[in-house]
């Protein structure tokens, strides 16, 4: 009996890899570069390593921003308040500061160029009810949607950390929250940024620009050679043009660990 066990014990530790933290002092001339100040974490899937730089602020709490479109579009889908990611949801006609607003949408649209109004109208479809139910289901970030049901993740009282955007992201690739395998599938599909010979490169980018200080994001994935690698990026916004920073950062830093 005692030998099965010892067998089964290190069976056991053969499938399940310990996880591993390693802070990257390297990652911080990224961000010198870019002239911000901020934080990442790089999530090894298969291998369950974390490498990660500035980790007080990747274990503080921020406004999701757009980032929360990720977890929004799942919902609309689900509830059915949109049926696919391409039917056209009609323009209000109010004339916003982005041009790519200006005109019908479909979800595929709204999610690329960050549409605030189509989220916002379909927010109100699902209503506060069903979204704090999805929202305590899938354990997303500090779970508040305080703040209105079309703003909480713009200027509410939602909030995630880094770490936690990895968690919810790796629960997101291995279907492991409540929606259907088609929502997944859609949603999968209009996450993708950039597919190449070599990765696939799943990214959203969120900007608090409603509250002060300004923060900003970029998260996501990376499928390679059989492996995901998933990021969070966060940086604080001293001025418009540190917006850019959000992605270059973490385009250079997968770079230097050889992802792209």
């Amino acid at each position: 009996m005692k030998i099965k066990i010892f067998f089964w014990t290190l069976f056991i530790a053969s499938v399940l890899k310990a996880q591993t933290y390693e802070v990257v002092p390297e990652f911080e001339k990224f961000f010198k570069e870019a002239g911000v100040v901020g934080s990442i974490v790089v999530y090894d899937y298969k291998n369950n390593i974390y490498k990660t730089f500035n980790d007080e602020r990747n274990n503080t709490e921020f406004l999701p921003a757009s980032t929360f479109k990720i977890i929004n579009s799942l919902i609309f889908l689900e509830t059915g308040v949109i049926k696919d990611a391409d039917e056209i949801i009609q323009w209000d006609g109010i004339e916003r500061f982005y041009d790519m607003w200006n005109q019908d949408q479909t979800l595929r649209s709204a999610f690329k160029y960050s549409t605030v109004w189509v989220y916002q109208e379909l927010a109100r479809k699902v209503g506060e009810e069903k979204m704090q139910n999805y929202v305590d289901a899938c354990n997303y970030g500090n779970k508040n949607i305080g703040g209105g049901i079309d703003r909480f993740w713009l200027d509410g009282d939602i909030r995630i950390t880094p770490y936690q955007q990895i968690e919810f992201l790796v629960k997101f690739y291995e279907n492991k929250l409540p929606f259907s395998d088609r929502t997944f599938e859609i949603v999968k599909d209009i996450f993708i940024k950039e597919k190449t010979e070599n990765y696939t490169l799943r990214g959203k980018t969120g900007w608090a620009v409603r509250f002060k200080p300004q923060t900003g994001w970029f998260v996501g994935y990376l499928e390679k050679d059989d492996n995901a690698y998933f990021f969070a990026t966060q940086i604080a916004i001293e001025k418009d043009e540190d917006t850019k920073a959000r992605e270059k950062v973490t385009r250079d830093i997968l770079a230097y660990l050889g992802l792209m």
